[in-house]
């Protein structure tokens, strides 16, 4: 018997065939035999012939969506390309931060390393060794531990380096605009109270951040919202910590306010005279660090939809703190570490001067403004 379509085989007598794997029926109303074909939609599953189901948050439909299968979990990994430039980078900032830590040691009786305020000094370098040591924390796996330290490194290093430079640029700020009316120094520029201001500064962020570990315990989760693409074969788990978005901005916003402080303080110091040697370059230090807090921004914020999302926040975290750091350390000791080691010759006695001597000189200089501002010609002339 031939059929209608010229062939010997026998058509089926169905007017539906069986539905596929991950496929429901969907009958059609009033012909109890005839249903039409439908795929589990999303991260559905097929429980049985007429009814699909979700699956639970942590996992995902199968290939074939007959079942669910457990969310692969993605982490930070020491591994990862993404970890290598901010490891590398700051392993390189540590070393070199080290060595001229045990410069500055080794040669803490010189003209050029009294000159810059040994205490402060080695206060700053504690606070560049901090921020760079960040970076291994923010690339380790989450977990209690982890999560916990980076509250507690990620604004410790920052604040304690800003609270420094500060406490310099206040200090330099203080002496000259006292040198304007009087050859008296101000008070609280001694070294013992320069510290005092540094650590009661730096003090501030370490209480915040305890208050906050006291508050909410810090905890490792897994998130499986934020990388849940309609493809369900590309869903993932990410484990962070638990906390929000903004807790690293967060960590950091008392660091930036120190840091604009300092900035406003070093454009004001910016007329001083040359006796203070080291207002200019603490002024460049924090216009080049304010730019690159400024290009952060956008990144981090930027890249919210991003897939690679956690990988490319902490990477520019990472190296953002690095690069501040290195401004810091390229700025203000790599000059005095090549005079130090090279030119031992301009390492003389004339670089040192006492907060008394440079209040003299403020005042000098403030009387010679005043009288060439006034047209005395016994003042101007000269």
């Amino acid at each position: 018997m031939r059929w209608s379509d010229a062939t010997p085989i026998v058509p089926p007598s169905v007017c539906s065939l069986p539905c596929g794997p991950g496929q429901r029926k969907k009958m059609v109303k009033g012909v109890p035999c005839c249903w039409h074909c439908q795929p589990c939609p999303g991260y559905q599953y097929r429980v049985s012939e007429l009814e699909c189901r979700a699956c639970p948050l942590h996992q995902r439909p199968s290939p074939d969506r007959t079942h669910c299968t457990a969310t692969p979990i993605v982490r930070v990994d020491w591994r990862s390309g993404w970890s290598a430039p901010p490891v590398a980078l700051s392993v390189a900032g540590m070393s070199l931060t080290a060595f001229t830590a045990a410069t500055f040691v080794r040669h803490r009786e010189s003209p050029v390393v009294k000159a810059s305020g040994r205490e402060l000094s080695y206060v700053l370098l504690a606070g560049i060794l901090l921020i760079y040591s960040a970076t291994f924390v923010l690339v380790s796996e989450p977990g209690a531990a982890s999560c916990g330290l980076r509250r507690l490194l990620l604004g410790a290093g920052p604040s304690l380096a800003y609270s420094a430079l500060l406490t310099k640029t206040n200090r330099i700020y203080r002496i000259f605009e006292q040198g304007k009316r009087s050859v008296t120094p101000p008070r609280f520029i001694s070294p013992r109270s320069q510290l005092a201001i540094a650590g009661g500064l730096a003090s501030a962020q370490l209480l915040g951040a305890a208050a906050w570990l006291v508050a909410s315990p810090p905890r490792a989760r897994v998130d499986y919202l934020e990388r849940r693409p309609p493809d369900p074969r590309l869903a993932r788990g990410v484990l962070k910590c638990d906390a929000s978005e903004l807790s690293a901005p967060a960590c950091l916003a008392y660091s930036i306010a120190l840091m604009v402080t300092c900035t406003v303080y070093a454009v004001k110091a910016r007329g001083v005279p040359d006796t203070f040697n080291e207002a200019k370059p603490i002024g460049f230090t924090m216009y080049t660090t304010c730019v690159i807090w400024l290009a952060f921004v956008p990144i981090y914020f930027g890249t919210a939809q991003s897939d690679n999302k956690m990988y490319i926040q902490l990477t520019t975290l990472s190296v953002s703190l690095s690069l501040s750091a290195s401004v810091c350390l390229g700025m203000l000791y790599i000059p005095k570490v090549y005079l130090i080691l090279f030119h031992p010759e301009q390492n003389v006695q004339r670089r040192k001067r006492s907060f008394k001597a440079a209040a003299t000189v403020a005042s000098f200089t403030s009387t010679l403004s005043q009288g060439s501002h006034n047209g005395d010609p016994g003042k101007g002339g000269d």
